[in-house]
């Protein structure tokens, strides 16, 4: 006979948004259940970069939570990014944290990263993790929302679907669909021994015409390993027929920034493909005693591809939903659209912007003439290091002119 549970709140998926949303319940006085399919720690087919936003969520939510998370390892530091433009130029911009003392960015393995925040929920009295217990189904009726696992039937008041870019709860309740103008399709590879990574840990993001608009990275982890990983358009690589696998390994092999790099580098695992439901359009984010989180809500950024910020943001902002539903008794998609509301409030401007960001990549010029701009003039550095920062300073770069006053005053 399967077990049933009745609880306050059920969370799908034990990732970044799933964690912070329960974790900042914690004091709400409700009983909270987060199930997830796998069992920690387990991994996740990511790109593995922590932006500074990640450690600013974590202070926002608790100083001991954040400290707790700068104590953990194994990670690296980051504190820049490398671009290379499509000429094949490249562009160091370094980067900080302003409000806190520590780096900037990390780059830290999901699988690690993950472990953390599931291991920190699972010290809250409130809070029951439940790994193994992949959803089934899922069933609305008039006072409670009904999941059914592969171990249990759960009951609650209001499902939270943080469960990534495949999430049954948007699958099942929202009327959302996939639309490849707003996903990425990407592939990841750990390696060790890639040659020529900057010693400060600065990311590289690689921006070649053969895969615009979209991306090659390579991130440096610990020990001389790197997470190197392509990125493309969905909806490119159908009109393109691109064979991403194929298209990885040639650049790897022929591009002449990278196949010395990786003569001797060694490969750690095979390829893993993923996909990333990208912010480049607002799409439904709640309805009927339910709200979308993180991937689940694809508020992954168009332009970097990050998305664990963005995440641990809503799950942060959902929280305080959740706790003002309970207050009041509403769980209806009325009430629910508040959060909606307050996910595009707090996130659209800086998701556009990086909407725009990507279109710029198809005038490959554009980018080669800023580069070069850049790497001839310390000022124009200084102001690029600025916006990466400040998403009002970054909203310059899509003007025409910024390229104007890059021509004629540098």
């Amino acid at each position: 006979m399967i077990e049933s549970r009745l609880f306050d709140v059920v969370i799908i998926g034990a990732g970044p948004a799933g964690c912070a949303s329960a974790y900042q319940l914690a004091e709400s006085g409700l009983t909270i259940a987060v199930l997830d399919k796998d069992v920690f720690p387990r991994d996740k087919v990511c790109g593995d970069a922590l932006s500074a936003d990640v450690t600013n969520q974590f202070h926002r939510m608790d100083s001991a939570l954040a400290e707790a998370f700068l104590k953990q390892n194994p990670k690296k530091a980051s504190n820049g990014v490398r671009f290379f433009a499509p000429n094949h130029k490249s562009l160091d911009i370094p980067f900080k944290n302003p409000k806190y003392k520590e780096a900037a960015g990390f780059v830290m393995k999901r699988l690690d990263f993950d472990a953390f925040f599931a291991e920190e929920i699972k010290k809250v009295p409130n809070i029951k993790v439940f790994e193994n217990h992949k959803v089934k189904a899922i069933e609305i009726k008039e006072n409670s929302v009904f999941i059914e696992t592969s171990q249990s039937i759960f009951q609650t008041k209001i499902i939270i679907g943080a469960d990534g870019a495949n999430s049954i709860v948007n699958r099942k309740l929202s009327l959302n669909k996939i639309d490849k103008k707003y996903h990425s399709g990407g592939l990841r590879q750990y390696f060790k021994n890639v040659t020529g990574l900057n010693e400060s840990g600065f990311i590289e993001l690689h921006f070649y015409k053969e895969i615009l608009p979209g991306y090659f990275w390579v991130f440096p982890l610990p020990d001389n390993k790197a997470n190197v990983g392509l990125g493309i358009l969905s909806s490119e690589i159908s009109k393109q027929n691109i064979h991403l696998k194929e298209k990885f390994t040639h650049l790897l092999n022929n591009h002449p920034n990278l196949k010395d790099r990786f003569k001797n580098a060694k490969p750690l695992e095979d390829i893993k493909g993923f996909g990333l439901p990208l912010g480049s359009k607002k799409k439904q984010l709640s309805g009927n005693r339910f709200l979308l989180l993180g991937d689940a809500a694809n508020l992954i950024d168009p332009f970097t591809g990050e998305g664990i910020g963005n995440a641990i943001r809503s799950g942060r902002i959902a929280a305080t939903h959740i706790e003002e539903a309970f207050k009041t008794n509403r769980f209806d998609a009325d009430f629910n659209k508040k959060y909606d509301t307050k996910i595009y409030q707090a996130m659209w401007k800086e998701l556009r912007v990086s909407k725009s960001l990507q279109n710029l990549l198809k005038y490959p010029w554009l980018f080669n003439f800023l580069v070069k701009k850049a790497n001839k003039n310390k000022s124009v550095q200084l102001l690029l290091t600025s916006m990466l920062d400040d998403v009002n300073l970054k909203k310059e770069l899509v003007k025409p002119s910024f390229y104007v006053k890059l021509l004629f005053n540098f």
